[in-house]
């Protein structure tokens, strides 16, 4: 991994007659990941490009007909469908791949922007500002193969719905209007008639991180692997100094950690073995955006196109029993008719995400697995709490996004209520066992954009 620690920096919007300096950590948060001492932007010319998305299978093209080469574009975060609240635009209120910040850096990178600047908005983003603060003021981390690629925009980042709506201002355009205009088909980029300075001074470090594997060989089918995973890192300590808060990560993702040892040790002292092996995979760089996911597939182990299933244990829910469970990418494959009959042996039905807006599906290591065509599970106890009821448990997931999710507040307490917790550990050590003993390969339902990926990796292999 090349890791880089930005510091000093600096942020101006100048044009209209005025200059508006933005205040790193209140107004913005900025960055490179390029893996390069400095970077700096002169000059360089700010437009509005709508949700920063080109998508053709939704008809859309946030960039059609404006070039941004060597400019600075300011993007919406999420997609026009969560934000219309419209079914008949990308997926309504699901969001879908579009709408994750990694997509709309990637993007302005690929469209030759010099600058990216992602509009915080609290319901948008799921996140609170303070989260974006901690996470984005830390050392940014990134593959050897994108660090210094010229192919990212110089400097990334985040301002403030505030700072963003200051600086529309200046421009003469009010936030809100452009945010509604946004999200209609054929919206057009509007150039600002801004410029943007910008400056980083960077420490660079290269380094290597490790996904940790455990392999329990299968009794009659070893060749055909079912993976556990979860993601071992988190944010560490904050700032650049060794004096600034710790960030324990004990709900994302020390739980699933712990979860997933508990599943080896309990898979190890199964009678008889399984007939499939099972793999035990603690992955790195989740937090940076599913880089040690992303690595293990592009270097697999073990053959994709011999891989039964992933299922990944993402911040397991502490609490209480429920009388549902999350499954988050619902109706999408095979494995919910798995996850059905094992929750109705717990007294539980299987529920789709209920704040689809946060889009976790994209965002959590399992995503890796499926846009290689592999079926994945990405499930935990769900919002109808068993004594409480499902009002409490909506709030209490609400609270744990603005309160805790990447903040130091993320620790371990020691009157947690696990018994939910374990309720979910069995429910996958339930369905593992039952893909461990069958013959076929799950596969995702026709309508999913994840089966054309299976179809061909499974083509002419023997099942």
């Amino acid at each position: 991994m090349v890791e880089t620690q930005a510091a000093g920096a600096t942020l101006t919007v100048g044009g209209k007659g005025r200059t508006l300096t933005l205040q790193s950590g209140r107004d913005m948060v900025i960055w490179t990941r390029r893996g390069v001492p400095e970077v700096a932007l002169k000059g360089s010319d700010l437009v509005f490009a709508g949700y920063g998305i080109v998508a053709p299978q939704f008809a859309w093209n946030d960039y059609a007909g404006i070039d941004v080469r060597g400019k600075t574009v300011l993007v919406l975060v999420n997609d026009p469908g969560h934000a219309a609240h419209d079914p008949r635009i990308f997926h309504g209120d699901a969001t879908t791949e579009y709408g994750l910040w990694t997509y709309k850096v990637a993007e302005a990178g690929r469209q030759g922007a010099a600058g990216v600047l992602l509009v915080h908005d609290f319901p948008a983003a799921g996140f609170g500002w303070q989260a974006v603060v901690n996470a984005f003021s830390a050392p940014q981390l990134a593959a050897p193969a994108a660090a210094g690629d010229a192919g990212r925009a110089a400097v990334e980042g985040w301002v403030s719905r505030d700072a963003a709506a200051k600086l529309l201002a200046q421009a003469g355009f009010d936030l809100a209007a452009l945010t509604e205009a946004a999200t209609h088909p054929g919206f057009a980029a509007v150039p600002l008639g801004l410029n943007v300075d910008a400056g980083l001074k960077n420490t660079v470090r290269t380094f290597n991180s490790s996904n940790v594997i455990g392999v329990l060989p299968g009794r009659s089918h070893h060749h055909e692997f079912i993976i556990y995973t979860a993601h071992w890192d988190h944010l560490g300590r904050g700032g650049a100094g060794a004096s600034g808060p710790i960030y324990p990560g004990a709900v994302d993702n020390a739980s699933g950690t712990a979860g997933l040892l508990m599943l080896a040790r309990s898979f190890a002292r199964s009678r008889p073995p399984p007939e499939r092996s099972i793999v035990f995979l603690a992955l790195t760089g989740g937090e940076a955006g599913l880089l040690g996911s992303d690595w293990y597939c592009e270097h697999p182990l073990f053959p994709l196109r011999d891989t039964v299933a992933v299922l990944n244990l993402d911040s397991l829910r502490i609490g209480g029993p429920t009388r549902d469970l999350t499954v988050f990418g619902y109706g999408a494959s095979e494995l919910d008719l798995m996850l059905r009959d094992a929750a109705a042996l717990q007294g539980r039905e299987l529920h789709a995400d209920p704040l689809p807006g946060l889009a976790l599906f994209y965002r959590s290591d399992q995503f890796s697995f499926a846009r290689r065509g592999i079926p994945v599970v990405y499930a935990q106890g769900g919002i109808d709490d068993s004594a409480r009821g499902p009002a409490y448990g909506r709030l209490a997931v609400q609270d744990y996004y603005a309160h805790r999710y990447r903040q130091p507040a993320d620790a371990y307490a020691p009157d947690w209520d696990v018994r939910g917790t374990l309720e979910d550990i069995h429910l996958y050590f339930a369905v593992g066992q039952r893909l461990a003993q069958t013959r076929r390969f799950p596969n995702w339902y026709p309508a999913s954009e994840f089966r054309a990926a299976r179809d061909q990796s499974r083509s002419g292999a023997s099942e």
